[in-house]
């Protein structure tokens, strides 16, 4: 069976001026899971959508610096710890080792844990789909020691910590917007996200988390500016020093929440005939091979939650939230649903990022674009916190089968 994925592309994506609808900025971010919610009602989980837009204004900006706590996606990651960031294996993709690339991050507080005042998302993934396609084989393995083109990353604070302030501070209290926002001293002066713990052995001060953006950086502007300076490296002195470099981040965008409008769960094979009149038999005949066709009815559904909006992202916190699945096929039961990797919790379903980002991040222009259909995160129900700093989540990406059998197709040498 195969699934038509350009309907996601061609959803009403446009700017989000052009929406009517009231949107607010998340000041303090959503509450995490609630384990402490005592309404057993039957009511579905209300799920907040995220709407992506870019940044105009000096105030914008401002809102992307890390004191901020920003829900943002794209550019660089405005660290919650600037200090003890993932390195090593956890930085790069698994299957070509290229660092990955940074897609987005949300803010998810607890209140009814002191540890996570501020707790924040961070999302990362190779920009290449033959690494994400080797990635649907291991996603279902073990944990343990298994390779990831995908991961996500959970970092929490308590309210009085190291590194900010209690109180947030005022945007216009803010310095320097433009040679600082989501930068963290000491990263990779070409993708300015991960700890630089490669340094040019000309100039002894720009750094790198990779050979690869090292040498990237190097034939774009650091050949020359690295020459023009004897002695110690200079800021002031480079104009190409402290950015992130194009082609090396997706197009960085601010992502506001709304409340999304309850959902009447009509079923789609209904649509086949006008409201009051009965299906001839070749209608009903369609109807209910439609209905037996349990990917299909998943497709109708996916497609009735998500055409017409603008949504890049949907998060609920209750203990009872699901995931919205594009198909049957290769979703997840509770049981394939694996502990925490820390302490042994539960996991459970958070936040999924949704197609409409593919969109914003221009991929289409890529020489090896990604296409998934949704990217599904499941989270420690404790949100533990001790040992390291960040700590990687479950991610499971689903692809339609439709874009699995058409790039295994293009990626075959003929007469194979």
């Amino acid at each position: 069976m195969e699934l038509d994925t350009s309907t996601l592309q061609n959803l009403d994506i446009t700017s989000h001026e052009e929406d009517p609808g009231p949107v607010a900025v998340s000041e303090g971010g959503h509450e995490g899971i609630d384990d402490h919610d005592d309404d057993e009602g039957l009511e579905e989980p209300q799920v907040t959508l995220y709407v992506a837009e870019e940044p105009k204004e000096p105030s914008d900006w401002h809102l992307l610096l890390p004191q901020h706590f920003p829900d943002k996606a794209g550019g660089a990651p405005a660290w919650l710890d600037p200090v003890n960031l993932p390195s090593g294996e956890l930085s790069r993709c698994g299957f070509c080792g290229a660092p990955l690339r940074f897609v987005l991050q949300l803010q998810a507080p607890i209140k009814w844990k002191e540890t996570a005042c501020h707790r924040t998302f961070f999302v990362f993934m190779c920009p290449s789909m033959s690494c994400l396609m080797q990635d649907q084989h291991e996603q279902g393995k073990d944990r343990a020691g298994i390779l990831r083109s995908v991961k996500v990353f959970r970092c929490q604070l308590a309210k009085n910590n190291p590194f900010y302030p209690v109180e947030e501070p005022r945007p216009e209290d803010c310095v320097d917007p433009e040679g600082c926002v989501g930068r963290v001293l000491g990263c990779c002066d070409w993708c300015g996200t991960w700890k630089g713990e490669e340094i040019c052995s000309h100039c002894c001060e720009a750094r790198y988390c990779s050979k690869k953006h090292q040498e990237l950086h190097w034939h774009a502007s650091h050949k020359n500016d690295c020459c023009q300076i004897p002695g110690s490296f200079n800021d002031s002195n480079l104009p190409g020093a402290r950015k992130v470099f194009a082609g090396s981040s997706w197009p960085e965008y601010l992502i506001f929440d709304e409340v999304e409008t309850p959902y009447c769960g009509e079923n789609s094979s209904e649509q086949l005939v006008e409201e009051g009149d009965e299906p001839d038999d070749i209608t009903q005949l369609l109807m209910d091979q439609f209905e037996a066709d349990d990917d299909k009815t998943c497709w109708a559904s996916f497609i009735d939650r998500v055409e017409g909006t603008h949504q890049v992202l949907r998060y609920c916190g209750e203990e009872n939230a699901e995931p919205l699945w594009a198909e049957s096929t290769g979703s997840l039961t509770s049981a394939d649903i694996p502990s925490c990797i820390y302490c042994n919790a539960p996991l459970a379903y958070e936040f999924q990022v949704m197609p409409q980002l593919l969109h914003y991040f221009n991929v289409e222009s890529d020489q090896d674009p990604l296409d998934w259909t949704t990217i599904i995160v499941y989270t420690c129900r404790d949100s533990c916190d001790k040992s390291i700093s960040y700590k990687e989540e479950f991610v499971w990406v689903q692809l339609s089968t439709d874009t699995i059998s058409t790039y295994r197709a293009i990626s075959t040498p003929a007469g194979l």
